[in-house]
């Protein structure tokens, strides 16, 4: 008799391969940062966005370039400035003199691959393109709805040190995104290696052409993604999900607690982990890994929490530890 479906285990070893070769090929150019990498893809292939912050020259337009050739997905930039307006991201109508008439001209957001660098120079009416973009992954112009390409991953980059001419991210677009990234400096050997491999004047594009492989596609990654959301999670580690994002609210030293949106968040990129393992089921390390990053920018400290100099990590970290973990 022949099996048609393969065993849960099998189905779910393809996901872990793919993850790897997908780290391996990013790892021929890209030094180092991998909270950055294992983030970004697990926001990619559980349907959500990353909010990065850090100071200029990590490499991040590296990182997005080297993940578009290695997935083979289309890779789009936009580099957000104060006289940003909301159609230079969406796209408009333009007149067709031959026609008669308009068609819409599609913008830089009708990518896969999205780095909205330094999202918070531009005002919130510019940030507000992006929301029905992100969230139902298509751009509405005189009542027409465009798609996107799938699948679609937006990587919003900010700089910590600067305040001046920048706009802080209204809360609904900061709920938008699944995690939020703090990337720091690299270590001493990790620099040492960045200056061997990116100092020997080569075209990028030349060695994004010659040394990484595409190993996956769009078609294979929409399925990885379907693959990841039958990931089975237990009733126990729901309630800790829903007890961990319920006491955000109640915390003394947060203003505001997390969304219902936060623990879909968590359940979602828990899943994605699983399957990055090979496994067909979560576990209460899966949902504590990715905690802080989902939860971060969700709440926001009291006046007197941060007079006292806390940090929202810290306060998080703390709460985490007070919840009873379930027995697996």
């Amino acid at each position: 008799m022949i099996e048609t479906n393969p065993p849960s285990s099998e189905r779910f070893e393809r996901a872990r391969e793919i993850y790897q070769r997908i780290t391996q090929q990013i790892g021929k150019l890209y030094v180092g940062q991998d909270e950055l990498v294992l983030g970004t893809l697990t926001a990619l292939f559980s349907h959500g966005h990353v909010l990065i912050e850090s100071v200029p020259g990590l490499g991040k337009t590296l990182f997005v370039r080297t993940l578009g050739k290695v997935l083979g997905c289309q890779f789009g930039r936009i580099q957000f400035t104060a006289d940003l307006m909301p159609s230079d991201i969406t796209g408009a109508p333009v007149f067709d003199m031959k026609e008669s008439e308009f068609r819409f001209h599609p913008g830089p957001v009708f990518t896969q691959l999205l780095l909205a660098d330094e999202i918070n120079r531009s005002p919130a009416k510019t940030h507000a393109a992006l929301l029905e973009i992100m969230q139902e992954y298509r751009v509405t112009i005189d009542g027409v709805s465009h798609e996107v390409p799938r699948p679609f991953l937006v990587l919003a980059t900010q700089n910590p040190l600067e305040s001046e001419g920048t706009y802080n991210l209204p809360e609904a677009q900061l709920d938008r995104f699944m995690f939020k990234l703090i990337i720091d400096y690299p270590s001493s050997q990790q620099e040492a290696e960045i200056l061997r491999m990116h100092s020997l004047q080569i075209d990028l594009n030349k060695r994004l052409h010659d040394e990484i492989e595409t190993v996956t596609s769009p078609q294979e990654i929409r399925e990885i993604i379907a693959l990841c959301g039958q990931v089975r999670i237990d009733d126990a580690l729901v309630d800790y999900i829903n007890s961990l994002v319920r006491l955000t609210r109640n915390w003394p030293s947060l203003h505001i607690g997390a969304s219902p949106r936060a623990g879909i968040a968590l359940m979602q990129s828990a899943r994605t982990l699983a399957a990055f393992g090979g496994r067909d089921y979560a576990t209460p390390d899966d949902v504590v890994e990715v905690v802080l990053p989902a939860l971060r920018h969700r709440v926001q400290l009291t006046a007197e929490a941060e007079v006292e100099g806390r940090r929202v990590d810290e306060e998080l970290t703390s709460l985490i530890r007070s919840v009873e973990v379930p027995r697996s």
